[in-house]
C-alpha cells in the first residue's frame, strides 16, 4: 500500500471514527431526553387519576376508567394500578398488573420514584400523597412510548445514513487530501530521477516556502552539493595523480627504449638500471602516499582509535625524521606541561598522527637553508598546543588558501622533491582524531604550522 492509499484510508477511519462518536453520542442523549420526558409525561397521568380515585366518592370508578382510556392518546397500552396503604389494589385500568415486590412497595413509599423496562414497556413506580395525609398510596403505571421510539427510530435511521454519506464524503476528501499532500514529494522524486553525475549541479526545487517539504528538498541539495564536491575532488584527484604518474613513467620507458637500441656495455645497462631504479622508487613513494591519502578520506582507521600520548609519538616522529635525513635537525621545546600526564592523552590513531608529524618536520626542514626546525609543546587550558617552526623562505600570501589541497604547490617549492600530498594528508589525519592545523607564514622569515589538540 502506498503513503496515497494509506494516508486516504487513516484519514477516513479517524474522521469516521469521530463522526460515528459523534452520532452515537447524540442518539444516546436524545434517548436519555425522551425516556425522562416520558416518565415525567407518566407521572403526570398518575397523578391526576390517582387524584380522581381519591375524589372517587363523588366519580365511580367505572367513570374514572372511561375518563383514562379516553385520555391515552399518546401512550400505548397503559395500564394503571393503585395500592392503599394495606397494600391492596384499589385501582386497576388494565387487564394484568404489574408484580411489586415488598423491596419495591418499600422504596416507593419512602417517596423514592422507580423507572424501569417490563415486556417492552416503561414501568413508573411512585407514590401519591392523599389531602387527609392518610398513608400514601403506591401508583403503578406501565406504558409504551410509541412516539418517543417512533421518533427515536427515525432519528437512528438518519444518523446511519448521514454517518455512511458522511463517510463517503471524508473518503473522497482524503483522497485529494493525500494527493496534495504527497504531490511536492512526487515533484521531489521526479527531480531527483532526472538527476546524475552529469548534472550534479542542478537543484531541488519545491513550490512552498518552509514546512517539512521544504527542509528535505533543502537536504537534498546540501547532499548533492556535497557529492558535487566530492566528485570534483575526484576528478582532479585522478588527474593530477595520472599527471605525476606519467611523468616516471615517461622517463622509464624512454630509459628502456634507448637502452635497447643496440648493445651497450655493462657498466651502461647498470646506471640504465639504477635510474630506472630511483625512478620505480619515486613512484612507489608517491603511489604510497596516494593510498595513505585514499585511506584517510575513506576514514578507514577509525576503528583503530584507541588513548594515546601526543609527546610519546612527537618524539617517535622526531627519531624517524632524524634517521632518515642526517642532515636534517629537528629540536623539541617544552612550555607549560602539567604533571598529570592524562593531559598529553588524546583518543586516535598512533601511526596516522606520526605520519603527521614527520610530514610537518619533513617538510620545515627541507624549505629551510638550514634544514632545521623547533618544535615547540605546550598545554594551555586542556587544549595541547605544538607549533612547527622553520627559518625557510615562507609562503606567498596568495597561495595560503591553497596549500592543503591535493597536489598543489606554490611557485617557491618547485625546484624541491615533492608531489603536493604531504600537507592535505597532515590536514586530513588531524582532522579525523579531532584536531585543527593552522599556519602563519612571511616571506623571508619562515612558516609556522599551529596544531590544537582538544580535549576529550
Amino acid at each position: 500500500m502506498n503513503i496515497k492509499s494509506r494516508l486516504t484510508m487513516l484519514f477516513t477511519m479517524l474522521v469516521g471514527s469521530i463522526l460515528a462518536l459523534f452520532c452515537l453520542s447524540i442518539y444516546y442523549f436524545y434517548d436519555q431526553y425522551r425516556e425522562n420526558q416520558f416518565f415525567n409525561f407518566l407521572n403526570e397521568r398518575v397523578q391526576a387519576i390517582a387524584q380522581l380515585v381519591e375524589a372517587s366518592n363523588h366519580i365511580s370508578k367505572a367513570e374514572i376508567a372511561k375518563i383514562e382510556k379516553e385520555n391515552n392518546t399518546v401512550l400505548l397500552d397503559e395500564e394503571i394500578t393503585i395500592y392503599n396503604a394495606a397494600d391492596s389494589a384499589i385501582f386497576n385500568s388494565g387487564r394484568e398488573k404489574f408484580r411489586l415486590s415488598r423491596q419495591m412497595l418499600s422504596e416507593a413509599k419512602g417517596g423514592k420514584e422507580i423507572r424501569i423496562k417490563h415486556a417492552g414497556k416503561e414501568v413508573l413506580i411512585t407514590r401519591h400523597i392523599l389531602q387527609d395525609h392518610r398513608k400514601p398510596w403506591v401508583v403503578v403505571a406501565t406504558a409504551k412510548d410509541r412516539l418517543g421510539t417512533s421518533q427515536l427510530q427515525r432519528l437512528r435511521e438518519i444518523l446511519v445514513v448521514g454517518w455512511l454519506l458522511a463517510l463517503i464524503l471524508v473518503g473522497v476528501s482524503g483522497w485529494q487530501f493525500a494527493n496534495d499532500a504527497i504531490k511536492p514529494v512526487s515533484d521531489i522524486i521526479a527531480q531527483v530521477n532526472n538527476i546524475s553525475a552529469g548534472n550534479l549541479h542542478e537543484k531541488v526545487s519545491v513550490g512552498r516556502e518552509k514546512d517539512e517539504l521544504a527542509l528535505l528538498a533543502q537536504t537534498f541539495n546540501l547532499m548533492l552539493s556535497r557529492l558535487e564536491t566530492a566528485f570534483l575532488a575526484q576528478k582532479t584527484f585522478v588527474s593530477h595523480a595520472s599527471h605525476e604518474l606519467r611523468t616516471p613513467l615517461a622517463l622509464i620507458m624512454s630509459e628502456v627504449e634507448v637502452t635497447l637500441m643496440k648493445e651497450r656495455s655493462s657498466t651502461y645497462y647498470q646506471d640504465a638500471l639504477k635510474g630506472i631504479l630511483g625512478e620505480v622508487k619515486e613512484m612507489n613513494e608517491l603511489v604510497n602516499r596516494l593510498l595513505e591519502l585514499a585511506r584517510t578520506e575513506e576514514q578507514a582507521f577509525k576503528g583503530t582509535f584507541s588513548k594515546i600520548r601526543v609527546d610519546e609519538v612527537l618524539w617517535q616522529a622526531h627519531d624517524f625524521v632524524m634517521q632518515k635525513n642526517a642532515g636534517y635537525k629537528v629540536h623539541v621545546l617544552y612550555g607549560n606541561i602539567p604533571e598529570d600526564e592524562n593531559h598529553l592523552m588524546r583518543f586516535g590513531d598512533e601511526s596516522l598522527l606520526r605520519t603527521a608529524f614527520v610530514n610537518l618536520m619533513d617538510n620545515a626542514c627541507k624549505y629551510s637553508e638550514n634544514h632545521s626546525v623547533n618544535v615547540f609543546l605546550d598545554i594551555d587550558k586542556d587544549v595541547i598546543k605544538i607549533a612547527f617552526k622553520d627559518t625557510g623562505v615562507g609562503i606567498e600570501a596568495a597561495d595560503l588558501p591553497y596549500i592543503f589541497d591535493t597536489f598543489y604547490r606554490s611557485a617557491t617549492t618547485l625546484n624541491k622533491a615533492g608531489y603536493g600530498i604531504g600537507l592535505a594528508l597532515t590536514k586530513r589525519i588531524l582532522s579525523m582524531q579531532g584536531a585543527t592545523i593552522e599556519v602563519e607564514s612571511k616571506m623571508g622569515v619562515g612558516s609556522t604550522f599551529l596544531l590544537k589538540f582538544f580535549p576529550f
